[in-house]
């Protein structure tokens, strides 16, 4: 198949640091080149990619991050090359879609974001535009409707995690440091079962406020550390160490990746129900998925039950990259009626 993947202008594919859509997009299109496709990424111009690279920003736009004009113009220079290929699969924001009746060729749209009042009446609006595929079950529950091919699950690198048995006496929680993360949370339970814990990850402007209260104060450098955003080779290294993952969700995550590249390391999962959780984490096989903070400080005690090789076969199976390409390999064929 002859195929166009559209990814946004902000960030490079793959990513340096932060930018889960940029991984998975870059993971799908080293995967579908591999087996042979003529596959073409749209992206930006510092991209690393196995496909043909075409682009209009040199770098990302991480500076302009969210201006539609800049959506705009990536997704309009993408579609003066559209209609080259058998089918376009598009990872941009709104505007692919909004404008996807200009095509010639059919588009998969994948969700990438969670169903807010205002985006689910777009999609509503844009029901038939495109093909959709949700990448979890629950993401799909939360509006009916659309015309949805089947979900695929987003995939992590499982050989660039190295697997480790050898645990260290410290909980983790890599994330944005934010309220819906539950980073206020997760230092409640380590402080209750006297456990250090490390904080990996960046803080957005809008979050500033919610670290100088709720999560600054709490750090000492001792049994609280604040690392900040890493790089993939030390983020790994803090994963496959830790007797512990630890995600106190406070909103309902589309799909928590991190939780499957800790799995990968072996490194066993405790995360409150929400959102996806549940579809991600095998309860009492590679890890807990708990309903209240009070049962995480519980499931943590439990969490030399969990073999860790059942961990790192959990995501083999069901979030690698082959498992991925399988996927949209069968929403491709079922949109192009082969």
């Amino acid at each position: 198949m002859k195929i166009l993947q559209i990814s946004p202008p902000w960030i490079r594919v793959p990513p340096l640091g932060y930018g889960g859509i940029e991984l998975v997009v870059g993971l799908l299109a080293d995967e579908l080149t591999d087996r042979g496709h003529d596959v073409t990424l749209m992206a930006t111009g510092d991209s690393d990619t196995k496909a043909h690279l075409e682009y209009l920003f040199d770098e990302g736009q991480t500076s302009k991050l969210g201006m539609t004009l800049y959506d705009a113009m990536q997704v309009s220079e993408a579609y003066k090359i559209a209609d080259e290929f058998d089918i376009v699969h598009d990872h941009s924001g709104f505007l692919g879609v909004a404008f996807s009746h200009r095509l010639k060729s059919p588009m998969l749209h994948t969700l990438h974001g969670p169903f807010t009042a205002d985006t689910s009446r777009f999609y509503e609006h844009f029901k038939d535009a495109a093909y959709y595929n949700a990448i979890s079950e629950y993401q799909k529950s939360c509006l009916d409707g659309l015309n949805y091919v089947n979900t695929v699950y987003n995939a992590v690198d499982v050989e660039k995690f190295e697997y480790c048995e050898e645990k260290d006496d410290y909980l983790i929680l890599v994330s944005r440091v934010c309220l819906a993360k539950g980073t206020h949370l997760a230092i409640k339970v380590a402080k209750e079962l006297d456990k250090k814990l490390i904080l990996v990850g960046k803080i957005d402007p809008i979050d500033m406020e919610y670290f100088a209260t709720q999560v600054e104060p709490e750090v000492d450098g001792e049994q609280i550390i604040f690392t900040g955003e890493v790089g993939d080779a030390e983020k790994r290294e803090f994963l496959k160490k830790a007797a512990c993952f630890v995600l106190p969700l406070q909103w309902p995550e589309p799909f928590g990746l991190v939780m499957a590249e800790a799995m990968a390391c072996g490194t066993p999962v405790v995360v409150i129900r929400n959102g996806s959780s549940p579809e991600v984490v095998a309860d009492g096989k590679t890890g807990f998925v708990v309903d209240t903070v009070a049962e995480m400080n519980g499931a943590v005690k439990r969490v030399g039950e969990i073999d860790p090789r059942a961990c790192r076969e959990h995501v083999e199976k069901n979030f690698s990259p082959a498992k991925m390409t399988d996927g949209y390999e069968a929403n491709y064929r079922f949109i192009l009626n082969e």
